[in-house]
């Protein structure tokens, strides 16, 4: 490790300490419906936007309208973009000329990005149109974004209010996220992009001749303008194949610098508006705490593994050329523009974000290196997580974490005002072991499929089960980054990858919306001296064990035969 490594993860961790507060406040006035500097210019729009739509901004919707709601949305959304994918090719802005995608490949990018997961089982520069690119995929970064902010809002509003029959209106929510937060942002976000050097263009692309006299085609296109959402959405779909390690869509340091505080921004933010409108700031700063402590243990583990190289290398006695790629770590699968230390830290942050975007192959990090991503995913993408489904995530936890602390003191479990009953606890539980049971159910039967699965992996022994754990983990968990070494666009991965993102994005989402209604109608209750606190450092030490507990307990067997005993292999000289 290096003192410039650790000053800009240090650096990182200020800024978005910084912008926290500032953007929960005005996120927070936004979703009250309060005036703020951008009323003036999207007032007008949201006006139109609800008379065409048919939307009465007023009426309000309990949990099972606002649930059906956002299923419809997000069916008729997986839909569009199902028949633009199987048309491309002879709809217009495709001046590659490129095929209609497969069925089975259709299906999996439909449910990938309306779930805000965008894992791509292709190529996008040599399969995607402009047409698809912008129209599809894009549009649905923004959408799927929204949702998951507007169903945070929801669980907000449950434990805000009192004897409540609803929780907002979905649509409302829905438009305002989009108009007011998202599109401004992104379009400031692209520009900058642009100055950096991130194309931006409907043009062909672009024939060169290299110096040895071959012909070579550089594919370019509409990439900022997605680039700025994929971040900030924590949608991690890139317009090319190498993602974020490509440099048209990272180009310097400063864009990865501000890639990485995007895509924590908006989650960061979620929990100061969690604290502002439950009327308790530092609520908000509590769950910020646990965020936080976890993330940081992550990048306490990812960078000095990194840094400290393979030492099968050393053992091998190697040549000197080899020794000195190993004298600042492992560089493997890692640009030399941002080095170790953001290679270590973009990893942490995107797999705790929910987002998958990558500048770095996780699949040739050290084995203990690359299953902190993994964690980071397992444990329920609450550690920031994905906009909206970090912060519900890690409500769901919290409940639990109080209904732990109900038991030992022997007094019914209440959190914000709100007794936790059987109802609320069991819908929380019911949530939260959805994604185990999907994760290892399909690692399983992917294990002993030896055709159909695993003759998609690049490696065998435990690293290949790695490859295997971490495809469903990041699929269940609406993340959407791999271990490369996957060949996942075969008939058997786009299904069961698909059907493992909506289970972890929609199986979730109906019990915590099913706890957000029970909460509503409940009466807010006095604190008592019996109360539990819970804005203190004993709620922050309660919730990250509980947390760990679960994941543990639930994962730690499977981690066993993957990157655990791949690290004990590597320290008595056997790879894979």
């Amino acid at each position: 490790m290096t003192f410039n490594g650790i000053f800009q993860i240090a650096l990182f961790c200020v800024a978005i300490l910084a912008l926290t507060r500032p953007l929960g406040g005005y996120m927070t006035r936004v979703f009250k419906g309060e005036k703020t500097f951008l009323s003036p210019i999207f007032r007008p729009v949201e006006a139109v936007l609800y008379k065409i739509a048919g939307v009465d901004p007023e009426t309000e919707q309990d949990w099972l309208v606002y649930g059906a709601a956002m299923l419809l949305f997000s069916l008729a959304g997986a839909l569009s973009l199902y028949a633009l994918m199987r048309f491309q090719d002879v709809l217009p802005l495709n001046p590659q000329g490129f095929s209609a995608l497969t069925p089975d490949l259709s299906l999996n990018t439909a449910i990938s990005f309306i779930t805000n997961t965008n894992w791509q089982s292709y190529s996008g520069e040599s399969t995607m149109s402009y047409l698809t690119q912008m129209l599809g995929l894009t549009v649905h970064n923004f959408v799927s974004a929204a949702t998951g902010i507007a169903l945070a809002l929801a669980l907000i509003r449950g434990f805000a209010r009192r004897s409540s029959k609803t929780l907002g209106n979905f649509w409302v929510d829905l438009t305002r996220c989009t108009l007011y937060v998202l599109l401004p942002i992104s379009f400031v976000y692209a520009l900058f992009l642009v100055w950096q050097g991130v194309p931006q263009t409907l043009g062909a692309y672009v024939d060169a001749t290299t110096l040895e006299g071959a012909k070579q085609s550089i594919a370019i296109g509409p990439v900022a303008s997605q680039e700025a959402i994929k971040m900030l959405g924590t949608n991690g779909g890139g317009f090319f194949n190498a993602n974020s390690a490509h440099p048209f869509e990272n180009p310097t340091a400063l864009t990865n610098f501000i890639q990485m505080i995007s895509i924590f921004s908006i989650g960061a933010a979620l929990t100061n508006v969690f604290g502002r409108m439950v009327g308790a700031e530092k609520q908000g700063w509590a769950i910020f705490g646990v965020m936080g402590l976890l993330f940081l243990a992550g990048v306490a583990v990812v960078y000095p593994v990194e840094a400290g190289g393979n030492p099968a290398i050393a053992a091998l006695g190697v040549d000197q050329h080899a020794s000195l790629l190993q004298a600042g770590g492992n560089m493997e699968g890692k640009e030399v523009r941002f080095g170790i230390a953001n290679s270590a830290l973009f990893a942490t942050v995107t797999t705790d974000a929910s987002c998958g975007a990558v500048n770095s192959m996780h699949d040739s990090f050290m084995p203990l290196a690359g299953m902190i991503p993994m964690i980071n995913i397992q444990l329920g993408e609450i550690i920031f997580g994905g906009v909206g489904s970090g912060l519900y995530g890690m409500l769901m936890f919290a409940i639990v974490a109080v209904f732990v602390a109900g038991l030992m003191v022997g007094r019914t479990p209440e959190y914000l005002g709100k007794k936790l009953e059987s109802r609320e606890v069991k819908m929380a539980m019911l949530a939260i072991l959805i994604l185990p049971l999907s994760i290892l159910g399909f690692s399983a039967v992917a294990a002993v499929l030896p055709d159909t699965a695993l003759g998609a992996l690049n490696n065998a022994g435990p690293h290949g089960f790695s490859e295997v754990l971490y495809a469903y983990t990041s699929a269940t968990g609406n993340n959407g980054s791999a271990f490369a070494g996957l060949s996942a666009n075969t008939i058997f991965w786009n299904v069961t990858l698909a059907i493992a993102m909506f289970v972890g994005r929609f199986l979730f989402i109906v019990p915590m919306l099913a706890v957000a209604g029970s909460l509503g109608a409940k009466k807010i209750v006095p604190p008592s001296v019996g109360t539990f606190p819970t804005d203190g450092p004993l709620f922050v030490g309660l919730l990250i064990a509980v947390i760990l507990i679960v994941g543990g307990l639930t994962f730690f067997p499977a981690l066993a035969l993957g990157p655990i005993v791949e690290h004990l292999a590597l320290a008595a000289g056997s790879l894979y």
